[in-house]
């Protein structure tokens, strides 16, 4: 009878044979990706000829200051107005309903056409045609927003008074 199992022994492989597993793993490897690394290899070796890599040692060796020029210009005094100008222009619009704005870009787009049709004309408008175009309703309904927007913009700035 045969004698029982009492003991399994796991085989450890040495450093060496460790890396000539990882050796032959590799091998295997680059004989099934031969096309791709050749294509890489072409690639880099354009972009080293080109002097891509030159230039990118250059700057990772000056990244100090790099980063020292690119915060001198963030921080003067255009580039700070900018950011403020955008922040605040975001600020306005996105509290404005979508709906409105909307309406308006239309208006204005239709406005923008209207107003193409006659640019050629040299005619110059009486006060009696100002009057009469007063009575337009479309006219009258532009006007009245135009006055409309105008008074809540002096009322805002009276507020900073």
């Amino acid at each position: 009878m045969a004698v029982p199992i009492t003991s399994i022994k796991k085989k450890e492989l040495t450093q060496e044979e460790i890396k000539q597993k990882k050796l032959k793993e590799l091998q295997s490897l680059i004989a099934e990706q031969e096309q791709a690394l050749n294509k890489i290899l072409k690639i880099t070796g354009e972009l080293d000829g080109a002097g891509v890599f030159d230039a990118l040692k250059a700057m990772i060796q000056a990244k100090n200051e790099i980063a020292k020029i690119a915060v001198d210009q963030a921080s003067r005094d255009p580039v700070t107005n900018l950011i403020n100008h955008v922040l605040n222009a975001t600020s306005v619009i996105s509290s404005i309903d979508p709906d409105v704005t909307g309406k308006l870009a239309k208006s204005v787009k239709s406005g923008l056409h209207e107003a193409e049709l006659y640019r050629g004309n040299e005619q110059r408008v009486s006060i009696f045609q100002l009057m009469t175009a007063l009575n337009d309703p479309d006219t009258n309904r532009a006007v009245k927003f135009g006055l409309d927007f105008l008074k809540g913009m002096g009322k805002e700035l009276g507020e900073e008074n």
